[in-house]
């Protein structure tokens, strides 16, 4: 657990929204940014918001990775269009099933994620992805916004499976819903409201096309959303109002995603 950098005796989970320097409830100053430390508070130079900090690198590389496997998925027979179902080795192979999980392929769980059943399946993935990760990758740092995109991935498996017995399920919107939840709390966790951002709408507006348009993984959707949420709040909430090493929020998080896979694969044994 860090300590205020004026006040060294004193544990804080909480940081200067501008410096990032730890600070006590003695030296914040409540802004619409966030908590400020003394100096800062009193500057009037350029704040840094939640996409100012360092470029999303590893928002890129998923990016990256999405398109190469949807170019490999076409390439080997999937159409490009979204009609026909399953039809490639990579799609075969690598969507989940409870079925495919009961066999013992657990591998599904992650590689349903990054695989997409269309072009427009992929650029409305792929579109979020960006624009989600270039807003939360520099505000909470590589670490652990992959782990919330892995944990949010982990949880839509799960969901998908809990609520569809048997069709195949793919895509990386379990996560991209989870990107959602997790920026929610994120805002919020930096004395933003969320509401103000619009990110409030967008959720509105997925969650109705979720529940409206037939064959969207609704269980896919709402485990990512839950996941995402929860591993955010472990992460930034947590620490705020219990005192514990700075490991721990992270391993907790990651905790998020285990019990995902464990519950993926009880729901996958279990009959009917």
């Amino acid at each position: 657990m860090e300590t205020c950098y004026r006040h060294p005796g004193r544990e804080t989970g909480v940081s200067c929204s501008n410096c990032g320097r730890p600070i006590c409830p003695d030296c914040m100053t409540s802004t619409s940014v966030g908590m400020r430390c003394p100096e800062c508070s009193n500057q009037r130079t350029k704040v840094k918001t939640l996409g100012s900090v360092t470029e999303p690198t590893l928002t890129y590389v998923l990016i990256g990775i999405n398109v190469a496997v949807a170019l490999g998925a076409f390439l080997s027979g999937a159409s490009a269009t979204g009609g026909g179902g399953l039809s490639s080795s990579l799609l075969d192979d690598g969507s989940v099933s409870r079925f495919t999980v009961d066999q013992g392929e657990y591998w599904r769980i992650v590689t349903a994620g990054f695989l997409h059943t269309g072009m427009i399946h992929l650029l409305f993935n792929m579109f979020g992805l960006y624009i989600l990760g270039g807003l939360i990758e520099p505000a909470v740092g590589r670490l652990r916004f992959g782990i919330i995109y892995f944990v949010s991935l982990l949880a839509g498996s799960f969901g998908a499976l809990l609520l569809e017995p048997t069709a195949p399920t793919v895509g990386a919107s379990g996560a991209i819903f989870g990107l959602m939840g997790a920026a929610v709390v994120v805002m919020r966790n930096r004395g933003i409201n969320p509401m103000e951002s619009g990110i409030g709408l967008w959720i509105g507006l997925n969650l109705l096309i979720t529940f409206t348009i037939p064959n969207i993984s609704i269980g896919g959707h709402i485990g990512g959303l839950i996941g995402g949420a929860a591993a955010a709040a472990v992460m930034f909430d947590l620490p705020d109002r219990v005192p514990m090493p700075q490991i721990l929020p992270a391993l907790f998080a990651g905790a998020i995603g285990v019990a995902a896979v464990v519950g993926s694969i009880v729901v996958s044994a279990s009959p009917g």
